[in-house]
């Protein structure tokens, strides 16, 4: 039988055996938020949710300890609110939530936390939250969005762009792999925009918030016309074997 590594299918028993162990936990991080003309809403919840279990499943086969919390499903997508369908927090509140769930683990005796983020407007808040909670609990706590983390095993995958953006080739192929039921193919012609979220002249160090309805009229940043459920497991499987890699590093947590 393969090891559960599901929090919420754990006994608190089993849980604080696995703390005892020296497991790391991943808490997936997410957003509810328009994805295009094409894609349901729950799709930062889907992926980061099944990178979280892909990586955690691997770790867990290579005879590490390891949990994944459920997906904290909603942060920082003000971005997107103009084209509705989406729910969005402020800091203040994405912190306190963060916080929680961490501190929450670290009174049950775990030591290394991982927040594993799945949504573009999160990137910099969970790297923010995990540093100020690595010096209060003092524990170890990282941080990272997963193409951030990986992207040169996304990038060989895809035909049309140079990694993973929004409502794209990446996420599509990838939701036709883990829940095509999400997808509406027949408004795949449809699901195309941007290469960017940045206006001419502006350097990926430059930032400035402006809303997806400013930037794509599709909501669209990339093309996600020759997305298939064939790149999306060729995707996960990229993903979370690099992921896993990384995350069994023991110098990342010395």
């Amino acid at each position: 039988m393969a090891t559960e590594t599901e929090w919420m299918r754990l006994t608190a028993e089993e849980l604080r055996a696995r703390a005892a162990a020296g497991a790391l936990v991943i808490v997936p991080v997410a957003s509810l938020e328009q994805h295009g003309p094409h894609l349901a809403t729950g799709v930062d919840i889907v992926l980061g949710t099944g990178v979280a279990q892909a990586t955690a499943a691997r770790i867990a086969a290579a005879g590490a300890p390891v949990v994944v919390t459920p997906c904290v499903w909603t942060g920082l997508a003000e971005h997107h609110m103009e084209f509705g369908g989406t729910v969005t927090l402020d800091y203040a509140a994405m912190a306190a939530v963060l916080g929680g769930i961490v501190r929450s683990a670290a009174r049950h005796g775990f030591k290394r936390v991982m927040l594993l983020n799945g949504h573009g407007g999160n990137a910099e808040a969970v790297i923010q939250a995990a540093s100020e909670l690595t010096i209060a609990l003092g524990i170890k706590v990282a941080a990272g969005t997963y193409w951030h983390i990986v992207p040169e095993v996304i990038a060989p995958i895809l035909d049309r762009q140079p990694g993973l953006m929004h409502a794209c080739e990446a996420e599509t192929s990838l939701m036709l792999a883990l829940r095509p039921d999400s997808v509406r193919l027949d408004r795949l012609p449809e699901a195309h925009g941007p290469m960017s979220t940045r206006v001419e002249g502006q350097p990926a160090g430059l930032a400035l918030r402006r809303s997806f309805r400013a930037i794509s009229e599709t909501g669209v940043i990339g093309d996600a016309r020759t997305a298939s459920a064939e790149k999306g497991e060729k995707l996960l499987a990229a993903i979370s074997g690099r992921l896993a890699e990384l995350l069994l590093n023991p110098t990342l947590w010395a």
